[in-house]
């Protein structure tokens, strides 16, 4: 059977639309709002439902990311908290926990980060073997974790950890929120070639965490872990090329034909290509936004966009460096002679992106993983058999 997808609607309202004239009011009167104000208003993740959001339906969602990109102002920087973390707590979590927990997250005062991925268990979830064992009313965790982004500056991470080993290995799995800060919580930084900190290896060693950080139900944490990962999967896959964040490929368009162009009819070529990549990922993200908004959990369309996503990141990069030239082998280059005057983009962040770009079809899922869940989930091929 062919998969339903959500309708989406691919205009934005028009201007004088009478859902925007309280939202610039309240701009109006907040110039400068601070995480907390946004958080409060619901601006921060608006299709999620009151108090946390403004239970947006997708053409009020962009209408609000609009009139804060004309306002000028940036929604807290919590990539995990705000995209992974909250919505599986959302989701799955008890009153005490929403109530604790997201309005703080949304008003990025708490940065959060993902302990899922293990030395022996990265693209295979399911096989991890960090213990959380229950001690009265103490669970005890022993593991490691690895490639977690911002475990040095997180103040919360959702943990997966095995409490049930007996079972078969998706069963026997749970899902904790874990104090960064917990005695026995060792944090150590793994560098990457661009010479940047973001991914580190976690160790638990007898960390105890109190019965109420268990999210949802026991054993039943994979269940929860892929409601994060699809969310995940969303989340790496926005407008930028490097995971969302960053140039996207309109903005290296953009800054080609500031310069002046290029006769290369090659480079022409992969510019038009890029450009087109770029907008039928615009495309399905407005229909990744519609499925989500509508409450819908992220389902093999956000696999089939991070696929497409992901490759898409490496291109333009690449594209990057050789418009570069020669340049383009030095660090803090970018794709135009003119520099900062062609591009809003600092040449740093256009050299850092090159670099980075091969990460892209790994993190979140690789390319090959997002590949069979398409195959299975959306073509209705069979799993690969058991070895």
């Amino acid at each position: 059977m062919q998969p339903t997808l959500a309708p989406v609607d691919f205009a934005l309202s028009a201007d004088d639309d009478p859902r925007r004239t309280p939202l610039r009011g309240w701009l109006e009167d907040h110039p400068v709002p601070s995480g907390r104000e946004l958080a409060e208003r619901g601006l921060v993740a608006p299709h999620w439902p009151p108090p946390f959001g403004l239970g947006a339906d997708p053409t009020l969602q962009l209408i609000v990311d609009d009139e804060l990109r004309h306002a000028g102002i940036r929604r807290p920087d919590n990539t995990i908290g705000i995209g992974w973390a909250g919505p599986t707590i959302l989701h799955a979590g008890s009153a005490e926990q929403k109530e604790r927990y997201l309005l703080p997250l949304l008003a990025g005062e708490e940065i959060w980060c993902q302990l899922f991925s293990e030395p022996g268990a990265g693209s295979d979830l399911a096989s991890l073997t960090t213990r959380a064992d229950l001690d009265g009313d103490q669970w005890i965790v022993r593991g490691q974790k690895v490639w977690t982004s911002y475990a040095h500056t997180a103040q919360f991470g959702i943990l997966l950890a095995r409490t049930d080993p007996e079972l078969p290995v998706h069963q026997g799995i749970s899902y904790f929120i874990c104090p960064m800060d917990a005695p026995g919580v060792t944090v150590r930084p793994l560098f990457d070639m661009t010479g940047a900190h973001t991914f580190n290896e976690v160790f638990l060693d007898e960390v105890r965490l109190p019965a109420g950080s268990l999210v949802g139900v026991r054993g039943r944490g994979w269940s929860l872990a892929k409601v994060t990962l699809g969310n995940e999967r969303v989340s790496l896959s926005g407008a930028g090329s490097l995971w969302g964040m960053g140039p996207a490929a309109s903005d290296l368009v953009d800054t080609v034909r500031r310069s002046g162009g290029t006769t290369d009819p090659l480079m022409r070529q992969r510019l038009a290509r890029v450009w087109a990549e770029g907008e039928i990922l615009r495309l399905l993200r407005l229909r990744t936004i519609s499925a989500a908004v509508a409450g819908t959990v992220p389902g093999p369309e956000a696999s089939v966009r991070k696929a497409l996503a992901d490759e898409h990141g490496q291109h333009v990069m690449a594209l990057a460096r050789d418009l570069a030239g020669a340049r383009g082998m030095l660090a803090e280059s970018g794709p135009s002679a003119e520099g900062a005057d062609a591009s809003p983009w600092p040449d740093a962040l256009w050299s850092y992106g090159f670099l980075f770009s091969p990460a892209l079809t790994i993190g979140g899922g690789t390319a090959e993983v997002q590949r069979n869940i398409i195959a299975e989930r959306t073509l209705g091929l069979p799993h690969d058999p058991a070895a």
